[in-house]
């Protein structure tokens, strides 16, 4: 078997809150808890296991996913209803716009606890999604 993304946690003041946040925005379903993690899966069965950090800080990351023309459009609605402030770049320099990398198109925002999520039509490099 070719080695393939399972699953990563992802820390939280509020799993819940947080899980709910990406779900709803990218059109996903938080499935039911399993041990102290709630799960969001993608399309590709890689799940982002959301956890609570407790008293620890948590360090923001990043998370692009990578989606086609109609779900961009659809993803990128909500983060305007939302009123959710929005970048080009994952630097933040440039807010307010979208970027055409690669022939495609991407946009950053961040969670409620600083990590940075981002949708792009295109891999890095041009390639479309299959």
């Amino acid at each position: 078997m070719p080695v393939q993304l399972n699953h990563t946690i992802v820390y939280s003041s509020d799993k819940k809150r947080s899980a709910e946040f990406l779900a709803d925005l990218l059109g996903l379903e938080v499935r039911p808890q399993y041990g102290p993690f709630l799960p969001v899966v993608t399309a590709n069965d890689v799940a982002l296991d959301f956890a609570d950090a407790g008293e620890e800080p948590i360090t923001p990351q990043h998370y692009a996913f990578l989606v086609s023309e109609e779900e961009f459009d659809t993803i990128f609605a909500r983060i305007q209803e939302a009123r959710l402030t929005y970048y080009a770049d994952p630097m933040r320099s440039r807010p307010g716009e979208i970027n055409h990398n690669d022939g495609g198109r991407g946009v950053y925002w961040a969670d409620p606890d600083g990590h940075m999520l981002e949708i792009i039509t295109r891999h890095y490099g041009g390639e479309k999604p299959a």
